[in-house]
């Protein structure tokens, strides 16, 4: 996807001439410089490419298939580096996102979520037809779902059956079969259904991941121990469809935890996609804490990296102990913690220094950060003036604040870009 970027895009300097994304690095930009106004989104090359390495090394490793949330992202040109590097397919969770994938090149796709809309249906069916060689498979987790799917392709003669996932859930959670009765009911009458065809079993661990790694343990042991006993009961009254069963889990906290267990002991082959989708830029927050667990349960030295910063300005220092920032809710995530400040850089400044430890975001307004600091500690704060890099807090909720974000090198220059689609 061949898009242009140009000045109406928050982030790219308002009197520069609109240019390709494939030409940004022949402009010779550099953030550190002031070349970029501020707030400005910026992924890091160098950790990027090491987290897409460093998760298909892991999948690859445990002989696993790595189907990536599109979600987390939704950038084509993320979709382009995860799959050259290896991944079967990209995740999505409705099929507006699957029309942004399938636009890209995806072929091989995974809705992780239950389709129920007649406009959804009609239009993964358009896109079935179209292209002949694309793959979605969706979840189902209930027969009132399988009943208002088969009355839909009755009522419009849908050329192809549906391929999807039996749906595992959990009590209290989200979606998904909570026993294994109504699970295998469900599976039988999937079976018996023209409209769709069964292939696999699915199920999403991440809402329970706590960071204590025993429970965390427990938890998702039980969980695949479900998901394996109604794989197994499906296979014995031969209910899939398939030449080879898809077992699918992992969210971006706990993957390691249901990695282990996804290679289910059925006569036929069984295909096990893991879909983390936050590991591509990882963060400094919510997912640096679970993720340092799973390090330590798998003795990473080098496991994944923060690659996603928000660079902001120091605006005003109204009062002592206190820096207001170029940047807000409109900008950053919040909804898994503050975004915290990790580096700045005075005014001409050619380097990035580290941010002292008593700096912290109290507070975020629609365009504001507060930035609390210890007047009395050397060095105290910032200067009106001074850039800050804060580190975030659940990628997905940043991503979708921008349309473009550049990609910088160790020096800070601008050497690619990324488009995002939400």
């Amino acid at each position: 996807m061949a898009l242009t970027l140009g000045p109406w895009l928050k982030g790219f300097p308002p009197d520069a001439a609109p240019l390709e994304r494939a030409d940004i690095a022949a402009r010779g930009w550099n953030v550190l410089a002031g070349d970029l106004p501020l707030p400005l989104a910026v992924l890091q090359r160098d950790a990027l490419e090491h987290n897409i390495a460093w998760m298909q090394a892991y999948a690859r490793e445990h002989a696993l298939d790595l189907a990536p949330h599109g979600k987390t992202t939704m950038s084509p040109e993320l979709f382009a580096r995860q799959l050259d590097a290896g991944a079967w397919g990209i995740t999505f969770a409705n099929v507006f996102q699957l029309r942004i994938g399938v636009a890209a090149g995806v072929r091989r796709a995974l809705i992780a979520n239950q389709l129920v809309q007649d406009v959804e249906l009609a239009a993964l069916q358009s896109l079935l037809a179209r292209h002949a060689d694309l793959r979605v498979v969706f979840l189902v987790d209930a027969v009132a779902q399988l009943r208002h799917i088969e009355a839909w392709s009755r009522a419009h003669a849908a050329a192809r059956a549906f391929e999807v996932l039996l749906e595992i859930g959990v009590p209290g959670g989200r979606t998904g079969a909570r026993g294994h009765d109504e699970a295998l009911a469900l599976a039988r009458a999937l079976h018996a259904s023209a409209a769709l065809r069964l292939v696999g079993i699915e199920c999403y661990e991440g809402l329970g991941a706590s960071g204590d790694s025993a429970h965390d343990a427990e938890y998702a042991s039980a969980l695949m121990q479900r998901v394996a006993a109604v794989a197994q009961a499906c296979e014995r009254e031969r209910l899939f469809e398939a030449d080879e069963v898809i077992v699918s889990a992992g969210g971006s906290g706990i993957f390691d935890l249901v990695a282990a267990r996804m290679r289910i002991d059925l006569q036929r082959p069984v295909r096990g996609l893991l879909r983390s989708g936050c590991y591509v830029t990882h963060d400094h927050g919510h997912y640096q804490s679970l993720v340092q667990r799973v390090n330590e349960r798998c003795g990473c030295s080098d496991g994944l990296r923060p690659a996603l910063q928000l660079w902001t300005c120091v605006q005003s220092v109204p009062e002592p102990g206190l820096a207001i920032l170029t940047a807000g809710r409109r900008d950053v995530g919040f909804d898994m913690g503050l975004p915290q400040p990790i580096g700045y850089a005075p005014h001409g400044a050619s380097t990035l220094l580290t941010a002292a430890a008593h700096w912290q975001i109290s507070a975020l307004n629609d365009q504001h950060a507060y930035l609390r600091f210890d007047s009395a500690a050397r060095p105290a704060g910032p200067a009106v003036g001074e850039r800050v890099v804060l580190g975030i807090s659940h990628p997905c909720t940043t991503f979708d604040k921008w349309h473009w974000m550049p990609i910088v090198d160790g020096a800070h220059n601008v050497v690619d870009a990324v488009t995002i689609h939400f």
